[in-house]
């Protein structure tokens, strides 16, 4: 990146100032170390500024320490818009609407794993559909999936594919309100009610990990997140809304790009932004539809965590809940939600788009499930399926990006750089030397996503602590894993 450009505010915090591009109504940001920003690309800078002309944007365009080119918003952006003077870009929330993160625990340590970890991957992997264009493991009809965009994550606790205790642990309750199926078009239901239980392609993945004593950085709030033993195993599954959120977002780009200069009179210096008023019919419809597939997405998570819980009960001969397998948390990366900060000394509400960027709050605030309410809510940032996640927690000092941290650990390589760098086939089998027993739906596309074709996740990690934007309580490293 042309660090040149930037104004340095703090070791990790650099400034985009609004004379950089013509039209800037905000200054940018980027949290990350000189290292990092040195490392991202120089669209990152451009697009940033480009977030920052946004009619009704607050404060600051921002760009988390993972962030990298993406389609309109980096990956790693963040917009707060006014809804009332302001807009709403798909943009800024990513074609697969709640892509997200899911983690869960159990009681076993990977002592007890080790010897069944190539029986529960080749398992999980035959009863998931992974891959471009798979169909999921539930056919539903279309009231069924009215009823299921609506419900989200309830829907399945009321179909037998969720425990009680699961809601109280996901963002939003696994429910997002404002949704309704009349904004999703014929044929976003159609791609969307065959996919609920898949895991998807490219940087999908459920993985297998454990947690190591020396990986412990927070002891305290890890007990809280329930981590306590050592070696002890946990589960990942990191899935969005798939071909439903997709979609979703290109119907409603076209149509925002038909409506935004003739209709609204509104010019951006990329198409990407393509935007509507969000009090206008058009920004409704988007919104509306939008939290139809944050819905789906909390459903498929939800379904997957079903299969993964009959799984482990076939593969041990014991019950889930004899097991220890609980829901520790279930996080979104790419929405836009209307939430109360503080502008001017003024309480207001805004649109905070998150474009491959986590919510972060801090212990006591609303939105903390009552469980978490004293320590904060928990952060999930995965990294490489070579390099291990990251449990972290919000931070009071997170305020200045809206509550927003980091997502994983964002790509430094294309998925075509990375095809021709690395083997598929060789890739899998210098994993398995090294403990990590892989799955794949396609070799090219696991080659997309060797270790090296991202940052470093510590150091993604150690940028987004030393910005205050969240800490870190845990590291969990890789023992199995299944790349769509």
């Amino acid at each position: 990146m042309r660090i040149e450009a930037l104004n340095k505010i703090s070791d990790n915090c650099w400034e985009i100032p609004k004379r950089y591009k013509q039209g800037m109504r905000v200054p940018g940001r980027i949290y990350a170390s000189e290292e990092l920003v040195r490392g991202m690309d120089n669209a990152v800078l451009d697009q940033t500024a480009n977030v920052a002309m946004l009619p009704g944007i607050q404060n600051y365009a921002l760009c988390m320490p993972d962030g990298h080119s993406g389609y309109g918003f980096p990956i790693g952006g963040v917009a707060a818009i006014d809804p009332d003077e302001g807009v709403i870009s798909p943009g800024g929330i990513g074609f697969d609407i709640n892509c997200g993160i899911r983690l869960i625990a159990t009681s076993l340590t990977r002592a007890e794993v080790e010897p069944h970890v190539a029986n529960i991957v080749d398992s999980l992997f035959r009863r998931i559909p992974a891959g471009v264009g798979a169909k999921g493991m539930l056919a539903l009809g279309d009231r069924t999936f009215d009823a299921a965009m609506i419900s989200g994550a309830r829907w399945a606790l009321e179909n037998g594919y969720a425990e009680p205790g699961d809601l109280a642990v996901i963002e939003e309750g696994g429910v997002m309100a404002g949704a309704d199926p009349a904004a999703v078009s014929a044929k976003a239901r159609e791609r969307g009610r065959i996919q609920v239980g898949t895991l998807g392609s490219g940087n999908h993945f459920l993985e297998l990990q454990c947690v190591r004593r020396e990986h412990v950085f927070d002891v305290a709030a890890a007990r809280r997140f329930g981590i306590d033993r050592d070696d002890q195993v946990f589960f990942m599954i990191h899935c969005g809304s798939r071909g439903f959120g997709h979609q979703i977002a290109t119907d409603y780009l076209a149509r925002f790009l038909a409506a935004m200069g003739p209709k609204y009179g509104i010019a951006l210096p990329d198409r990407e932004l393509a935007c509507a008023p969000f009090r206008s019919p058009e920004g409704r419809d988007y919104f509306a539809a939008m939290c139809c597939a944050i819905n789906i997405a909390f459903l498929n998570r939800q379904v997957i965590m079903h299969c993964l819980r009959e799984v482990l009960a076939d593969v041990f001969r014991r019950s889930p809940a004899d097991l220890g397998v609980r829901l520790v948390y279930d996080l979104c990366h790419n929405t836009a939600k209307l939430e109360r900060y503080e502008i001017d000394g003024r309480e207001k509400t805004l649109l905070v788009h998150r474009k491959g960027a986590t919510r972060a709050l801090c212990a006591g605030m609303p939105g903390v499930p009552d469980a978490y309410r004293d320590v904060g809510q928990p952060v999930l940032i995965g990294g490489s399926m070579e390099s291990g996640s990251y449990l972290l927690v919000g931070e009071p000092s997170a305020r200045e990006t809206f509550f927003t941290t980091a997502h994983g650990s964002g790509r430094v390589m294309s998925r075509g750089q990375a095809k021709r760098s690395f083997n598929g086939r060789e890739l899998q089998a210098q994993m398995k030397r090294k403990g990590i027993y892989v799955q794949t739906a396609s070799f090219p596309g696991l080659a997309e996503e060797a270790g090296g074709a991202y940052k470093d996740i510590d150091a993604v990690v150690a940028a987004t602590h030393a910005a205050g934007l969240s800490r870190p309580v845990a590291k969990l490293t890789p023992m199995g894993n299944i790349k769509g």
